[in-house]
């Protein structure tokens, strides 16, 4: 029995018929960009991310990049983000003509470290008479922050927006993947959605997250009217109204089908994101009981995360990878090179040693399989595989038994 590392079959096999019902609207009406099907899902987007204003992008790249531009972030600016990240992270802000400059991570969530985060603003930086924070490693001002909610769960954020207040930084969330996750503000005193926290925040539906399109799409989240117009602009070749260019925008539009299909299938997301909480609770029951010697993934009492992926540690990574695969189990590993070590960045003159727990955490990262259909029976064979590379036994207990400790 093959267990595959994300099914992308079945979810749109028992959405079929709704699925192509949004196609065959778009052939029948000829509406293909923009218009009442793109409008009605950004508003039930930003009512679900519980936001003023959802601003649909052609994908999630697009979607940062223009939270950035419409933030005010200008070229030669620092973006301070994590090295632990797709690259698309980093690749939003380059292209936006800022240059991102790196702190490292937590251990245990894997995202942005509030504590070396106000150590790189306050060692690492100096302020100007005028008050400006410069990086003394560019020169150059620095002027936000990009936290990465990574693999479905929430940076925490409490301690990084107050940082970023205390030196008039903008902070822009990238909820890549994390469409639901919610983090407990401590200050709010109220769980917060993913999206809704910073100045703007980006979101991709790239087919394999937890909201995800027939194809490439993204959105961005505000609460700002005056920064939601400008996004508008931007998507659009800087268009307000047809033909009157108020800016040089860029072509980075939802399309319709898209747009339709996404809101179809957000009728499900939160079904979808309690599934996946369900099989994080049962990985985290069959591998305590395993005692093969790999950790839960860890979730805070902050944090209720989405998990869009499953990921462990092991040190005997590429071991199991192997048994796994020859044990028909699929996996993966995100990310094995730290953004800093990519030689696409090799003139930012970072070096090796410069992130220790990113770069400790990348040589033993491994993601193990995570979907709403995700079934007990599947899971209990993940474990078992896995404690065999681990040298241990799971406890000999029949798959019924296994299956009732998640």
């Amino acid at each position: 029995m093959e267990i595959p590392f994300l099914d992308l079959v079945t979810p749109h096999l028992q959405l079929e018929e709704e699925l192509t019902a949004v196609f065959r609207q778009a052939l029948h009406t000829g509406g293909f960009i923009g218009g009442r099907v793109v409008e009605e899902f950004e508003t039930a987007f930003a009512s679900f991310c519980l936001s003023g204003y959802a601003i649909g992008a052609a994908s999630g790249t697009d979607a940062l990049r223009f939270a950035i531009l419409a933030s005010g972030v200008k070229p030669g600016d620092v973006v301070v983000t994590v090295p632990h990240s797709f690259i698309a992270t980093t690749e939003a802000i380059t292209q936006a003509g800022a240059s991102p400059e790196f702190v490292d991570i937590d251990d245990r969530t894997y995202n942005m470290d509030p504590e070396k985060l106000r150590d790189y603003l306050e060692t690492a930086c100096r302020r100007k008479a005028s008050g400006r924070l410069l990086s003394k490693r560019s020169g150059r001002p620095v002027t936000a922050i990009v936290p990465v909610h990574l693999y479905g769960q929430t940076a925490d954020m409490d301690p990084i927006l107050a940082v970023a207040e205390q030196h008039c930084l903008t902070v822009i969330e990238d909820a890549c993947q994390a469409h639901g996750a919610e983090y407990f503000s401590k200050k709010h005193n109220q769980w917060r959605k993913a999206g809704a926290m910073g100045r703007a925040a980006a979101f991709s539906f790239y087919p394999g997250k937890n909201l995800g399109a027939c194809g490439e799409a993204g959105a961005v989240t505000t609460n700002d009217a005056a920064l939601a117009s400008r996004l508008k602009m931007l998507r659009d070749h800087g268009q307000a109204r047809k033909y009157y260019h108020e800016i040089e925008g860029y072509n980075g539009r939802l399309d319709a089908i898209q747009a339709g299909l996404l809101h179809a299938k957000l009728r499900y997301l939160e079904r979808w994101n309690t599934a996946r909480r369900e099989c994080a609770a049962r990985y985290r029951r069959l591998l305590s009981a395993a005692d093969c010697g790999i950790d839960a993934a860890y979730e805070p009492s902050w944090s209720k995360p989405v998990y869009h992926l499953y990921v462990v540690r092991t040190r005997e990574r590429d071991e199991m990878i192997g048994h796994l695969r020859r044990a028909g189990i699929g996996t993966g590993v995100h990310y094995p090179i730290p953004l800093h070590l990519q030689k696409a960045y090799e003139g930012l003159h970072y070096r090796k040693g410069d992130f220790p727990v990113t770069e400790a955490a990348c040589a033993e990262i491994l993601s193990l399989p995570m979907f709403p259909q995700l079934t007990a029976e599947q899971q209990v064979r993940i474990v078992e595989e896995i404690s065999k590379v681990a040298g241990r036994s799971i406890p000999s207990k029949p798959a019924s038994e296994m299956v009732e400790l998640g």
